[in-house]
């Protein structure tokens, strides 16, 4: 029954996911975290942070990393790589299913003033998906909190800081400002 639950819950996220792997996080967390109870925010803070350095989309690596953690937990090891594949098979179908019924209509009908009118509303949805799963990792697993250890926050929104300016203002490779801020982190912490 879990099983089932699982993929329709990463059914329901993959198909109205609008605006990639991030601003799927915050329906991530939302049904996972918030509204099933089967991670601790600390647990899907580390699953975020795990999918973010391994390759691929971050929200298909997070459903992947929920599926088996959410299953494994209960039923064991091999039982948890096999909720793995039901939680990333389930986010990914229906863009699967969208993306070959859309383009058979989309190159035909792109200049149409509804196909126009649709994406034009779009656009601010996914933006604000962004901005949640932005909000929902700026907790107190990550930057801590002023009353629990003033020096961590501090340390945390400098380093936050640093990243946001060097890659935003300085164009920094990002992949170098997470190797810089690796090593900050090892070191100041």
């Amino acid at each position: 029954m879990l099983f089932l639950h699982l993929f329709y819950t990463f059914f329901k996220i993959g198909l109205f996911g609008f605006g990639g792997g991030y601003a799927m996080l915050s329906m991530i967390q939302g049904e996972v975290v918030t509204r099933y109870g089967w991670l601790t925010p600390q647990e899907f803070t580390d699953i975020v942070a795990i999918s973010q350095m391994t390759p691929g989309p971050i929200g298909i690596n997070s459903a992947t990393y929920v599926g088996y953690s959410t299953i494994a937990e209960q039923y064991g090891t091999s039982m948890g790589v096999l909720g793995s594949c039901v939680a990333t098979f389930a986010v990914v179908l229906p863009s699967f299913i969208l993306m070959l019924t859309i383009s058979k209509f989309f190159l035909k009908y792109q200049k149409h003033p509804a196909v126009e009118a649709v994406f034009s509303g779009l656009r601010p949805a996914v933006v604000g998906l962004l901005a949640s799963a932005a909000l929902v990792l700026m907790n107190t697993e990550n930057f801590s909190s002023p009353q629990e250890d003033m020096y961590s926050f501090i340390i945390s929104i400098i380093i936050f800081l640093a990243a946001f300016i060097g890659t935003r203002k300085y164009k920094v490779n990002p992949i170098l400002m997470i190797i810089v801020c690796g090593i900050a982190g090892l070191i100041l912490y």
